[in-house]
């Protein structure tokens, strides 16, 4: 949030995400912008640029900016903002502020205090010097980017004086209905520059790219979801800006169907066996969208084991078996026990209470009530019963897009197809697994060619984007609980795009803990570029230890690996994110080698950020998610094998954690 190019110290709703572009005469931004936290905001920025060395042609740049609100407003004081912009760029963008906002009626007005790219305009000294002469000087030392220069945070010789005012316009009525939203903005900008022409920021002074003023004035529409504004800034330029919100609290519900209905419990039956209720059952469950694998009844408890299915929370699983299943199991069973899994691995063992799902359904009852009776027990398989026969066969088709942002001659490179896939089980947990792939539309084969001097284990993109149909994964798979709450996972053949190999990975993930550890380890050779069998001649062993860790502050996740990494390089990544109750994940990754960052090359060390937002959020009925994964740059170092199902993303919903954030699928 802010005012047309300056910030104010106003911050969106906690965890809202927000995408657009703001669009000028030789310069627009693409952006991701995140409230990482209450107070906190992070934006991650891909600007396509006139080339200010030639003063001609195009460039791109990739900037991360954060802020952060260090007190609210209130009755006698202003809301207080500090920020840094392009803190790990290389520094064109690169500027530092405070800044205060204070509502009167409806305006808002906001003045703060810039340094480096925000003091061009070199309104004042440098307050922060005085007495220290090391503030008055501002290092540079960009590298191969992507290094926070925190040595130049708020120094320089002056720093410059911002500010500005927005005007909440009232409801206005119209032909077609009242008109709301509207505001109007005018600023004072610290930024004295319309370009980068004359050299900035190696050089400051002679610049030929000086804005004609630095009074900028704009409009503003915005609802929920939207925000749409027109401004004239610089004095030349018109700038129009767009932008779509996603607040993960509240998103939209497109399709929003109720459950069905849950049938009156049947008399108790006398003389029945497993295979009898089975014969019943199964067809229901598998209407209801789930495989059906195996039945035991014991006395008042029904244990039923089943697979797959279209609901992403045990929670919601356990609503809708117990309604699939409500007809067909005798009346004196009183408990359900439900073993879920995922690929051959028990994912989840719940026992709830027949009568407490019967009047959650009649509207006598809650799901904080189901919750409250509800036992989560550890995550192991239950021999007896009757198991439905093998083989078992499942398919399915979906979009793929790949997106590369930040690359020298596009700002977005990108990748759409379709692939469709299928998996038989030939054994309880043993399968064979695979998918092709078409490429409908890309420009990824148009990448730079690497320059990496690593062992080209990713950069070399371009070259497999080039063919468009591919088995992009074809393997033999088991998956199994050696012991409970214990997982493991053999996964052999073309795992990935880019290797074929061996990978194996044990996790020990107590259903009752906030952590989980794992282990690793894959041989692999790299995949010809054609994507069908052949490799070539790099072969390489790549593994890690992992820690996992939900801490107990806003509902933050952790992930810690080190290990060995594709092109041979030793190192650890960390991983941070969010996970909200409705399975929405945003997060960042850094790894660290013992690659030098001038060896690794630009970029200096592999580092992203990534939004998943499960399709259920809306509506449909489905596991499946979109994900939204940005490096700005692909390189070598510090690259790790992806296979399709890792244990911890194929475990997670079995958690203490993750039932009682989505508890409320006991009704849905």
């Amino acid at each position: 949030m802010g005012l047309i190019e300056m910030r104010n110290a106003r911050m969106r709703g906690d965890g809202v995400i927000e995408t657009g572009m703001s669009l000028r005469r030789q310069r627009n931004f693409w952006f991701l912008n995140w409230q990482a936290l209450p107070f906190l905001e992070a934006t991650f920025r891909v600007t396509d640029r006139l080339n200010g060395t030639l003063g001609r042609g195009r460039s791109t740049d990739r900037s991360f900016d954060l802020r952060a609100r260090l007190w609210t407003e209130n009755d006698w004081r202003p809301a207080l903002a500090v920020g840094v912009q392009d803190v790990i760029g290389t520094g064109i963008y690169a500027g530092e502020y405070i800044v205060g906002s204070k509502r009167f009626w409806g305006v808002d007005v906001s003045l703060g205090m810039g340094w480096g790219r925000l003091a061009t305009g070199s309104d004042i000294d440098n307050p922060l010097g005085v007495g220290l002469s090391a503030m008055r000087t501002r290092p540079r030392n960009v590298g191969e980017g992507g290094v926070p220069n925190l040595r130049s945070l708020f120094r320089g010789p002056r720093a410059g004086i911002f500010g500005g005012i927005e005007w909440n316009v009232p409801a206005i009525g119209t032909p077609l209905g009242e008109l709301s939203g509207l505001s109007v903005k005018v600023e004072y900008s610290a930024d004295a520059l319309r370009d980068e022409r004359g050299g900035y920021p190696a050089r400051s002074s002679g610049l030929l790219g000086r804005a004609a003023s630095r009074v900028n004035a704009g409009v503003q529409w915005r609802n929920e979801h939207f925000d749409i504004g027109a401004s004239f800034v610089n004095g030349t330029d018109f700038l129009a800006r767009a932008s779509i919100r996603l607040d993960p609290h509240d998103p939209p519900r497109l399709l929003d169907r109720a459950p069905p209905a849950m049938a009156p419990r049947p008399a108790p039956v006398e003389g029945f066996s497993n295979e009898s209720v089975a014969a019943g059952l199964f067809p229901a469950l598998r209407r209801a969208g789930f495989e059906p694998l195996a039945l035991d009844i014991r006395g008042e408890e029904a244990v039923i084991t089943l697979g797959g299915g279209r609901y992403r929370t045990l929670a919601q699983v356990a609503g809708r078996v117990a309604r699939a299943a409500q007809p067909h199991l005798p009346g004196q069973v009183e408990r359900l026990q439900l073993i879920w899994e995922q690929n051959g691995a028990v994912v989840g063992r719940l026992r709830v209470m027949r009568e407490g799902m019967e009047g959650l359904a009649r509207g006598q009852g809650s799901p904080e009530e189901v919750f409250g009776a509800a036992q989560l027990l550890p995550a192991t398989p239950e021999p007896g019963g009757w198991r439905a026969p093998l083989p078992r066969w499942s398919w399915g088709i979906e979009p793929r897009v790949t997106l590369q942002v930040g690359d020298a001659r596009s700002g977005a490179r990108y990748a759409a197809g379709v692939a469709a896939g299928g998996r038989v089980e030939i054994a309880h947990g043993i399968a064979l697994a695979g998918s092709v792939q078409q490429t409908l539309a890309q420009n990824l084969d148009g990448g730079l060619p690497s320059n990496s001097v690593l062992p080209h284990v990713r950069s070399d993109f371009a070259r497999y984007a080039r063919h468009e149909t591919t088995i992009p994964a074809l393997y033999a798979e088991r998956l199994w609980n050696p012991a409970p709450d214990w997982y493991a996972r053999v996964t052999a053949g073309l795992l990935e795009p880019m290797y074929a190999g061996v990978s194996g990975e044990v996790l020990w993930r107590p259903q009752g803990s906030s952590v989980a550890v794992g282990l690793d380890m894959a041989w692999v050779a790299q995949r010809q570029y054609r994507q069908r069998f052949a490799t070539l001649g790099y072969q390489t062993v790549t593994g890690h230890a992992s820690l996992y860790w939900d801490t107990p502050w806003w509902n933050v996740f952790t992930v810690v690996r080190a290990g060995r990494y594709l092109a041979g390089d030793w190192g650890v990544t960390l991983e941070a994110g969010r996970r909200f109750a409705n399975g929405i994940e945003i997060g960042g990754f850094a790894t660290f080698t013992d690659v030098p960052f001038r060896r690794f090359g630009e970029g200096s060390f592999d580092k992203g950020i990534y939004v998943r937002v499960p399709f259920d959020v809306f509506g449909p009925e489905t596991r499946a998610r979109a994900a939204l994964n940005v490096r700005p740059v692909q390189r070598d170092g510090g690259q790790r094998l992806g296979v399709d199902n890792p244990l911890w993303d194929v475990s997670r919903e079995g958690r203490a954690e993750a039932l009682g954030r989505g508890f409320l699928g006991f009704a849905r």
